[in-house]
């Protein structure tokens, strides 16, 4: 039977329809029809089935001008969510291959349109369009504005910081994390005190207060310090614009509603500075090596191309995880494949390293430095009458419903633990059964399960030997960051109750098989080192 297509204030009587389902963030609805069994399942079914086609568009669409600003052609999961909205249009394909009929509700007006043209698709009048693409294209604008002055403020409060850098350094590019300090990096824990000639460059996402705190350890040096403030005016003009040909493809629709959602904020323009300050930093800087947290991101590729171009060696370092959803980290959606990747990456172990050889990344290229970020090998306490812990999302709409789920189980015997992100706190408000804790997963004294939806707690539970189970969001798609072959309980908010119930505790993991401790050794050959054929794989 056909899908009835319909936004939320154009809705048919309930007895057209045997079931139902709301898409892209749009609000539910009450009605006595039932909903979509297993929603959250089938959207992440629909996600690793779009991959290929993800990728396959990065190629077309990165290749065009103003490309370069924006993360959908790089298939940044995190970034961009077109390959959810790919994947919500291969769950309607399929839900109109179904014998009962849906009514499929959807407020999300590009969304709408394309859904609209699937076959065995009904549909009625579409949202409008104009009034939110006015919005975005207005809040687009004052965000680069912000973003303008803000750069420019950063470049004339940081230009002190260029000295802390010299002809020939090996430098590490980092982030502003929270727990860095002078002299060392949470990034790349323990590296600056290993290295101690090693330097630091801290990219545009680091504000200039934190920068400057940063800075008196003599080596670390802001790259807002090396912007033209007369470039910044620019920025106010620096947005993904697809070409004609962009929008002509099948997804026509979906690549707009990328370009104007991208457009509506300033990661386009924080891109463009973020470009133009690296470039003037590499010529002016020249260091012999250049290492960073690698995700081949836009700059990223940038960097590498550059870099590559003055001769100077590049470094990914395979920070975090990557697993089945991290689609960003393949060259498959690089226009020019391999050249615009770092010349090595250091990766944390050898399950994330087989990740990369899978998606194409000759071995060669993959000597392992070893886990700087994670933990070693640690068994954590398992008690079955403890409480749960839970580990909140950098997502808020993740972990809202995360918490909306555990507070329906107040009245059970299970008591939870919440644990916030450290760099994205919530602002939990606390319950009988809910309560917060400061204290990492790894010096819990005792637990009986751990309940995440994104980030790595639930493979460092998995290792430690807890029952762990995986929250799956409505509506969206958590990313599965868990190594091939390595799997936490998939739950969501209808399933939670039952599986709690249920647990089991896992077979003990090997540490070793999916991480590696650090190695100084490789990472001074790295970055110290013109040798670049003697790493160990």
């Amino acid at each position: 039977m056909p899908v009835v297509l319909r936004q939320s204030t154009d809705l048919p009587g309930e007895g057209s329809f045997e079931r139902w389902c709301a898409v892209a963030g749009t609000i539910p609805f009450v009605a006595d029809t039932p909903r979509v069994d297993n929603l959250g399942g089938r959207l992440e079914q629909a996600f690793d089935e779009i991959r290929d086609r993800w990728w396959e568009l990065g190629r077309l669409l990165g290749s065009t001008p103003t490309a370069e600003l924006a993360h959908m052609p790089t298939c940044g999961t995190y970034s961009s969510d077109f390959g959810v909205m790919l994947a919500w249009a291969r769950l309607v394909e399929s839900l109109a291959l179904d014998a009962a009929g849906t009514l499929v509700v959807c407020d999300d007006p590009w969304l709408y349109r394309h859904l609209s043209g699937l076959d065995g698709v009904e549909a009625g009048k579409a949202p409008g369009l104009h009034g939110r693409t006015l919005r975005l294209r207005l809040r687009g604008l004052a965000a680069r504005t912000r973003t303008a002055i803000r750069v420019v403020m950063a470049s004339l409060a940081t230009r002190g910081t260029r000295s802390a850098h010299e002809t020939g350094d090996a430098v590490i590019i980092s982030f502003g994390h929270p727990e860095s300090a002078p002299g060392r990096d949470q990034f790349f824990s323990g590296l600056m005190e290993a290295l101690p000639d090693l330097k630091r460059l801290m990219h545009t996402t680091c504000g200039r207060e934190r920068a400057l705190a940063l800075a008196p350890d003599g080596r670390t040096a802001c790259v807002h310090a090396w912007g033209s403030v007369l470039h910044a005016a620019t920025l106010l003009f620096s947005r993904w614009r697809p070409a004609a040909g962009d929008l002509r493809i099948a997804e026509g629709w979906l690549v707009l509603r990328a370009a104007a959602i991208e457009g509506g904020g300033g990661s386009g323009a924080m891109n463009r500075w973020q470009l133009h300050c690296q470039a003037r930093w590499l010529v002016a800087a020249r260091p012999a090596a250049v290492a960073w947290p690698w995700e081949n991101h836009p700059w990223e590729r940038d960097m590498a191309r550059s870099a590559r171009k003055l001769g100077i060696r590049t470094i990914g370092y395979q920070h975090t995880v990557i697993g089945p959803h991290m689609y960003n980290q393949s060259p498959e959606s690089n226009v020019d494949g391999l050249d615009s990747f770092p010349d090595v990456i250091l990766c944390n172990g050898p399950a994330y390293r087989k990740n990369l050889i899978d998606w194409g990344v000759p071995e060669e290229r993959l000597p392992i430095g070893g886990a700087l970020r994670q933990a070693g090998p640690k068994s954590l306490a398992h008690d079955a009458e403890g409480p749960v812990f839970v580990a909140l999302s950098s997502n808020h709409d993740f972990s809202a419903q995360m918490l909306a789920a555990l507070r329906r189980l107040d009245g059970s015997e299970r008591r939870f633990l919440i644990k916030e992100h450290p760099m994205y706190p919530f602002g939990l408000e606390e319950t009988g059964a809910l309560r917060r804790t400061d204290v990492p997963l790894q010096d819990q004294p005792g637990l009986s399960a751990v309940l995440y939806s994104t980030g790595t707690v639930g493979l460092e539970a998995l290792l430690g030997g807890l029952p762990t189970l995986r929250f799956r969001p409505e509506g969206a798609v958590a990313m599965d960051i868990l190594p091939p072959g390595l799997e936490a309980r998939p739950v969501d908010a209808g399933t939670l109750a039952e599986a709690l119930k249920t647990l089991e505790k896992p077979e003990p993991l090997s540490w070793d098989a999916v991480l590696a401790p650090p190695d100084f050794e490789v990472w001074k050959q790295a970055l110290c080192s013109s040798d670049e054929g003697s790493f160990r794989a």
